[in-house]
């Protein structure tokens, strides 16, 4: 690292804006790949000439490998130098990703996409710190504000960009386009990130901690991931991870409290407003992606919209959270933010409340500003929140803070896809018995829907019994279809209640520019 010469003045925050620049763009990159993915399995699955099933690896293979070296970030940043550290996961997740889309065999993207992850896993936590490094103590809250841009924009643009390539190009330019990102990105880090707060280089390596965390967090991740998949604990394999990450974990926390140097330095939990955050960030996590998880399949599944018009639908949304963090970013300093926490959690899960009366007949307008309405209130959450969640952390303690909020939130996120997803299925199940049962016990209307049905099939050309199957088939889809939308309207709920929960923590949280805990 080069240093100005004897007597010239420096300002470590000359080119701060340059260096968000650079280090947003791999942190997005990152947030991007995680989502876009989704969106081209089948293409991939019919060109590699292997089962949905097996393609799912694809998108595990990356979150595990990724959830792995996330809580590891802070550790091995200060171990190699932030910059470096960026500089060579960034190159990894580039060259990585041109192999992704040059692989012609299952193995080989699997192989790339576990690559990617090592790389991806550090970008966002890392660009944290760094971006804040890079902005004076008086501007925390617009480095929120453009770390928050981010993360709220990575994962809603993800699908919408995967479904214009998948439907215009072929699925390998889902990587292929992260090589002008990337390539961007290393450049303008290379030139203008410079690690002008000395981190202490860690005297020796935790490798107890580095194998109970990778074995913790891995097995907990795949339960997380294939959980469904295998029937949960009907399944001996699910169990066996559960147990093992469960020990594997409390092992590691009692661990990493006893060490020196841990490889994750949870003493920086002390921080009452890196702990009230991080718990906060689960919660919201939980919300943010399971109402993203949600929105798409109602517009596709109830609704039946194409998967461009879903992913433009969602990417109002991100445009709602963008508008509401550019006031934050100019006026976030002047403040009270835990202000803007609390109105933005009360606007999101007022949003989801609305959300629960959806029915199969909405109107797209209406989609259109509950959207926006839930995309406003995520971009108040957000930008406060990752600002106060680090505001009292310098040095070394800040890049271990990252790792755990981003840590928190990307397992609060993982839980609550989970949860929803099984919750889904089985919820709609559920209503689906309920609702026959009530057709079969309120049987003479039954009867004469039944009949009206089949006089129309009837009317259209279909012989009496033919129509008497078209009329029961049809009766049947609408009984599916009305499972599915309460199972919806309980899922949207169950989100709002998760982000009321977390509204006692607001007050334990510190206004940016506090300062707090340090460490070098």
């Amino acid at each position: 690292m080069s240093q100005p010469a004897a007597g010239a003045e420096y300002d470590p925050y000359a080119h701060r804006y340059l260096i968000a620049l650079g280090v947003i763009l791999g942190a997005v990159m990152e947030l991007i790949d995680t989502s876009i993915v989704n969106v081209a399995i089948s293409d991939m699955s019919a060109n590699l000439g292997v089962t949905i099933d097996e393609i799912t690896w694809v998108v595990v293979g990356y979150i595990l490998s990724a959830v792995i070296v996330l809580p590891m970030t802070g550790w091995l940043a200060s171990y190699f130098g932030r910059r470096r550290y960026f500089l060579t996961s960034v190159a990894i997740f580039t060259v990585a990703s041109f192999f992704c889309g040059t692989s012609r065999t299952l193995g080989e993207l699997v192989f790339w996409r576990l690559a990617q992850g090592l790389g991806g896993g550090a970008l966002i936590a890392t660009a944290q710190a760094i971006l804040f490094d890079a902005f004076p103590p008086h501007q925390k809250t617009t480095a929120a504000a453009i770390f928050g841009l981010g993360m709220i924009v990575g994962p809603a643009i993800g699908p919408t960009l995967g479904g214009i390539i998948v439907t215009h190009y072929s699925w390998p330019w889902i990587f292929f386009i992260n090589l002008p990102v990337g390539i961007l990105s290393f450049f303008v880090v290379s030139m203008f990130v410079h690690d002008h707060i000395e981190l202490r280089k860690p005297g020796r390596i935790d490798l107890v901690g580095i194998a109970l965390l990778a074995v913790g967090i891995g097995s907990l991740q795949f339960v997380l991931e294939r959980g469904e998949h295998y029937d949960w604990f009907d399944s001996r394999l699910i169990v066996a991870l559960t147990v093992t990450a469960v020990a594997c974990l409390l092992s590691m926390i009692a661990w990493e409290l006893h060490v020196d140097e841990p490889i994750l330095d949870l003493r920086v939990l002390k921080d009452r407003s890196l702990a009230a955050g991080s718990l906060f960030a689960f919660a919201l996590g939980a919300g943010l992606y399971g109402s993203i998880f949600a929105e798409p399949l109602f517009m596709q599944q109830i609704l039946h919209y194409d998967a461009e018009t879903a992913g433009l639908l969602l990417l109002s949304g991100a445009v709602a959270s963008a508008a509401m963090m550019m006031p934050m970013a100019r006026f976030g300093d002047r403040i009270d933010v835990r202000w803007s926490i609390a109105a933005g959690s009360l606007l999101l899960a007022y949003s989801m409340w609305m959300h629960s009366h959806l029915t199969a007949g909405v109107a797209e307008s209406t989609w259109h500003w509950l959207i926006v309405t839930r995309g406003a209130a995520l971009g108040m959450i957000f930008v406060p929140l990752t600002a106060s969640a680090v505001a009292g952390l310098r040095g070394r303690a800040l890049g271990h803070g990252s790792a755990v909020f981003n840590l928190t939130r990307q397992l609060g996120g993982s839980l609550g896809l989970s949860l929803l997803a099984t919750y889904l299925t089985r919820d709609a199940a559920q209503n689906r018995a309920d609702l026959v049962t009530h057709a079969t016990s309120t049987g003479y209307g039954t009867y004469l829907r039944l009949q009206a049905m089949q006089r129309a099939f009837m009317a259209r050309g279909s012989d009496f019994f033919t129509a008497r199957q078209q009329a029961l088939a049809a009766l049947d889809g609408v009984v599916n279809l009305q499972s599915y939308v309460i199972a919806f309207e309980h899922v949207f709920l169950w989100v709002g209640v998760a982000i009321l929960a977390a509204l006692p923590l607001v007050p334990l949280l510190r206004r940016p520019g506090h300062t707090g805990v340090g460490g070098h």
